[in-house]
C-alpha cells in the first residue's frame, strides 16, 4: 500500500473521531469548571456568608419617591446626619425611588412624619409611599421554611428521579441541581447581594428548571444506549448531549430573553429575583450538559445495564 493510501485513511479515520472527540473534550471543560464554581461557591457561603434581606433579619424598610433625580452619594450623605445607626439605600427610576432598610432594633423608626420633615430641612420634594416593619421572629421562621422547602424538593426529585431512571443517572441530575443551587447562592454570597423572598422563589424556581432540563438528556441517554450498542460509553454521552444541544440552548435563549426584560424594566423590588434566575439559566444550562451526563459515565454507567434489562423484559414477556 502506498503512503498516500496511508495518509488518506488516517486522515479519513481522523476526520471520522475528531468531532466527538473535540465535542468530548468541551463537555470535560464544562465539568471541570462547574466542579470549580461549586468550591468557589463553598467558599464564598462559609467565609462571607449571605447578606439575607429584611424578610429573613428583621427590620424597618421606607419607600419614597423624589420629584427630580438625586445623587445616590448626596443623598446617603444627607440621610447619614438624620440617622443613627447603619442603613441601606437603594435606589431605582433614574435616582427618583428610594428604598431605605434598617435592621431591627434601630434607635430611629422611619415614618412618614420624619420623611416629611426630612424633606422640608432637605428641600427635596419627597412623596412617601410605604413604611413596613418586620419581625425578625417572622424572619427566623422563613429562613427554617424556606431551607425545608429547598430539603424537601431535593429529596422528592431524588425519589423521582431514582424511579424514573436508574439511580446512576439520577446521581448525576441530583448533583446539577444542587451545582445550580449554590452557585446562585455563591453569586449572592460574594457580590454581596441582599437575599430575600423573591431570590428564594427564583432557586426554587431554577431547580424545577434544570430538571427538567436534565430529564431531557437523561431520556436521550437512555435512548442512544439502548440503541447504539457499538458505541464506548463517552461517545454515547457525547451524542447524546449533541442531539439535545440545540433544544436545550434554544429553551435557554428564549428564557434568558424573558428575565432579561424583567431586569430592565422591572425595576428595583425584581432586580435581585431577575439576577438569580439570570444566573440559575446560565448555569443550569451548563450543569445540564456537563455535569449530569457526566457524573453517570464517572460512577459506572454503561450500556450493558439496559441491554440486560431489555433482555430481562423479553424473557418476563414470553408465553
Amino acid at each position: 500500500m502506498s503512503n498516500t493510501s496511508i495518509i488518506s485513511d488516517k486522515q479519513k479515520s481522523t476526520a471520522d473521531i475528531t468531532p466527538l472527540a473535540l465535542f468530548s473534550k468541551y463537555r470535560l471543560a464544562g465539568f471541570y469548571l462547574a466542579i470549580s464554581l461549586i468550591v468557589l461557591s463553598i467558599i464564598g457561603l462559609g467565609f462571607k456568608g449571605l447578606n439575607l434581606g429584611l424578610d429573613f433579619t428583621g427590620g424597618y424598610m421606607t419607600e419614597f419617591t423624589t420629584s427630580l433625580s438625586i445623587d445616590k452619594g448626596q443623598m446617603q450623605t444627607q440621610l447619614a446626619t438624620h440617622l443613627s445607626g447603619d442603613f441601606e439605600l437603594n435606589s431605582g427610576a433614574a435616582n427618583t425611588q428610594w428604598t431605605i432598610r434598617q435592621t431591627d432594633g434601630t434607635a430611629h423608626v422611619i415614618d412618614k412624619d420624619w420623611l416629611n420633615n426630612f424633606a422640608t430641612q432637605s428641600g427635596y420634594d419627597i412623596t412617601p409611599q410605604d413604611s413596613v416593619y418586620i419581625g425578625s421572629q417572622v424572619g427566623s421562621e422563613l429562613i427554617d421554611n424556606g431551607g425545608l422547602a429547598l430539603l424537601v424538593a431535593a429529596i422528592a426529585m431524588m425519589v423521582y428521579l431514582t424511579w424514573r431512571f436508574e439511580w446512576r443517572l439520577a446521581c448525576g441530575s441530583l448533583v446539577a441541581l444542587v451545582h445550580d443551587v449554590l452557585v446562585v447562592l455563591g453569586l449572592f454570597s460574594w457580590l454581596g447581594l441582599p437575599f430575600d423572598l423573591t431570590v428564594l422563589a427564583a432557586v426554587l424556581a431554577i431547580i424545577g428548571y434544570s430538571l427538567n432540563d436534565s430529564i431531557v438528556i437523561g431520556d436521550k441517554l437512555r435512548e442512544v444506549m439502548r440503541s447504539k450498542t457499538n458505541m464506548n460509553m463517552s461517545d454515547i454521552v457525547d451524542s447524546a448531549v449533541k442531539s439535545t444541544l440545540t433544544r436545550s440552548l434554544i429553551t435557554s435563549g428564549t428564557t434568558l430573553a424573558t428575565i432579561g426584560a424583567i431586569w430592565i424594566f422591572g425595576g428595583q423590588p425584581l432586580q435581585a429575583f431577575a439576577i438569580a434566575l439570570f444566573a440559575g439559566v446560565v448555569f443550569g444550562t451548563l450543569s445540564s450538559i456537563a455535569v449530569s451526563a457526566t457524573i453517570p459515565q464517572l460512577i459506572g454507567l454503561n450500556p450493558e445495564f439496559y441491554q440486560h434489562r431489555a433482555q430481562e423484559l423479553l424473557v418476563n414477556d414470553e408465553p
